[in-house]
This record gives structure tokens, sequence and C-alpha cells, in this order.
């Protein structure tokens, strides 16, 4: 446990730190009672990216089980500067800049020393986030369901139905365009054509990945008894998305999409954008952390429905994000609690399928 958990542990350690020193020097209260305060919300924070993203640890964990020691480094490490860096932190603030029209150091300057003003100018443009992130995370759950190949079915009479619409070219994008259609209906109509754009750009990026993960190499071909082979006939790892550099990046605007709604909803908690890319980066770093165990210790081979519930989580959360950005508040706890909810659910169910294979 110590040895896929140990760096997190360390990392948790160094940013509750840094969390506490914040605190206490910083603020018009800055004192013992700011530095408890910081420390409280860090740990929060933390705990609601990990709810909010343990179905995401799982779907990465069924994508990294195919690839070599390097990509899984790659993963760590790399993987790990992006998500807490660029998606927590850059890219909040890229938005700002470039709906405001103001310099990205600009917005630094205004994150640090007016947090209000600068969440509130994010807070505006989250119907445009929801309708990107919603779109993506739709069609990560579409597509898992829509396999006409797919033989391992949880909710047999809803999974075997959407598996035959695999069948109709593109359909998980026409689902994806319809509820983006619905969200785009229901917004200002200010708004509307800029959530609409952003809607498609979720789209686009996610075909995007899968156009260059094929350009790369593509998925393997399939032997006769489910095995992945190259074309010399020799086994190789088979996956969601090719091992590689459209691996990599699917990976990371998957985080993305999940981090979009752990972003708006730490502004719920707290202003301070220090505090929130410390306890957000926490989370990141465990969720991390968590799928390599996962992969390691071949969870999702002994838990047969946990793929199917971390699935069902991102579908759920899809919907909410589409849903919150028509204006409809969901409250961060319910969010967090559904995806907990489904894989729990699953490795129930999966225990009880196991028990029913010995006997």
């Amino acid at each position: 446990m110590l040895k896929h958990f140990g760096f997190s542990i360390f990392f948790t350690i160094v940013c509750l730190a840094i969390s506490a020193y914040w605190g206490y020097t910083h603020g018009p209260e800055a004192g013992i009672r700011t530095m408890l305060t910081a420390l409280t919300v860090t740990t929060i924070l933390a705990i609601m990216e990990v709810s909010l993203s343990f179905d995401n640890a799982v779907v990465n964990a069924s994508v990294l089980r195919n690839w070599d020691h390097f990509w899984k480094m790659l993963f760590l490490t790399v993987g790990i500067i992006v998500a807490v860096f660029g998606m927590r932190l850059i890219f909040p603030v890229a938005i700002v800049a470039v709906t405001a029209d103001m310099g990205f150091v600009e917005v630094v300057k205004l994150a640090l020393n007016d947090p209000k003003t600068y969440s509130q100018r994010l807070m505006d443009h989250h119907p445009e986030i929801a309708a990107f992130g919603g779109s993506f995370l739709l069609l990560v759950f579409l597509n898992f369901f829509l396999d006409e190949g797919k033989d391992t079915h949880w909710f047999k009479w809803v999974e075997r139905r959407l598996a035959s619409l695999a069948n109709v070219p593109a359909m998980s994008v026409f689902i994806a365009l319809i509820a983006l259609l619905i969200m785009a209906a229901n917004v200002d109509e200010a708004k509307r054509l800029v959530v609409t754009m952003a809607g498609i750009w979720g789209i686009v990026v996610y075909v995007g990945v899968q156009v260059l993960s094929h350009l790369l190499g593509g998925e393997p071909e399939v032997d006769e008894d489910g095995n992945s082979i190259d074309k010399q006939g020799n086994i190789v790892p088979g996956g969601v998305v090719k091992a590689g550099i459209g691996g990599f990046l699917y990976l990371e605007v998957l985080d993305a999409s999940f981090s979009f709604d752990g972003v708006i909803g730490a502004f719920a908690i707290t202003s301070d954008v220090v505090i929130i890319m410390l306890g957000l980066a926490i989370g990141a770093m465990f969720v991390r952390s968590m799928t390599i165990y996962l992969v390691d210790k071949g969870t999702l081979d002994a838990y047969i429905y946990l793929e199917h519930g971390a699935h069902y989580a991102i579908g759920a959360l899809a919907f909410i994000m589409i849903a919150s950005g028509t204006g409809l508040h969901v409250p961060e706890v319910l969010t967090g609690l559904i995806g907990v909810a489904f894989i729990v659910w699953a490795v129930i169910a999966s225990i009880q399928y196991n028990k029913r294979q010995i006997t």
C-alpha cells in the first residue's frame, strides 16, 4: 500500500504545510485561525476531488493496464504536472484572460489580490465549461456501451439495447448533439451560440483524439480467442485507446473534463485560488496513485462490473454538467456521492457475480 500511496502521502504533507503557511501569512485576518481554516478547506477540497474523480481512476486504469512501464511513468510524472498546474490552475486563468480580454499575468494578479472578482468572472463562463466537459464525458460514457462486441453486461436490459445501436453510424455523436441542443435551448439567448460552440468543441476533441490514436497505429486486430494481435499475429495488449501519444492525450483530456466540475465546485467553498490549487492537487495525486494501484492489483479483472460502474458514474456526471450549464444547481456533495455510489454498487455486484461463478 505504501508503495502506491507513499508519494501521495508525502505530497499531501507538503501541500498542507504550504496551505498552513499561506493561511498564517496572507490575507487581512492572517494568523492561527486563518491557518486552521486554510488547512480545513484544503482537506475538504482534496476529499471532494477524490470523490468526484474515483470513477476517473477506474477508467484511467482500464486504459493504463495495457501500457508499458515507460508510459505509466510518463502518466505519473508529466501527467500529474499537466493535471495539477495545467488543468487546475493555468486553464481557469486562461479562460478568464481570453474572455475578459486581459493579459495572463494581469489575471494571475487578479486571482491572488482579488479572488472574488476572479471567481465571479470564471463562474460567468460556467455554461461553456459545462458544455465542453459534459459533451466529452457523455461520449466517453456512450462509446463504452455502444459496442456490439461487448458481451459482459451489468444491467442487461439496458446495455444490450445500447449495444444493438452500435450498428447505427455515429450514434454516440448523434445523442451527444441532441443533449447539446437541449442544453443550448435552455440557456440565455446571449450565451446560446458560445455554449453550442463549446459543446461542439468537446465532441471534436473526443473524436480528434480517437483519430490521432488511429493515425499513430490504431487498435490491433482481435483473434478468435479474443486476444489483440498485431500484423505479424503476435498477441499485443488492447485497450480503449492505443498506448502512446493518442492514449496519453485521451487521459489528459478526460482528466480535464473531470477537473472542470471540481474547479467550479471549489469556488463555492472558497475563493482563494492558492488553497483551491493545493486541495485539488492533493486529490489529483491520489487519483493517480489509485489508478496505478488498480492496474498493479488487477482490480478490474477481479471486479467484473467495476468498469461499468465507473462509466455509469461518468454518464451521470456528464448529464449533471449539462444540466448545471443551464442554471440548474446541483450540490457538489450529490455529484460526488453519485460517483462513489455507482462504484460501490458495482463492487458489490461483482462480488456477488464471483460467488455465483464459484457455486
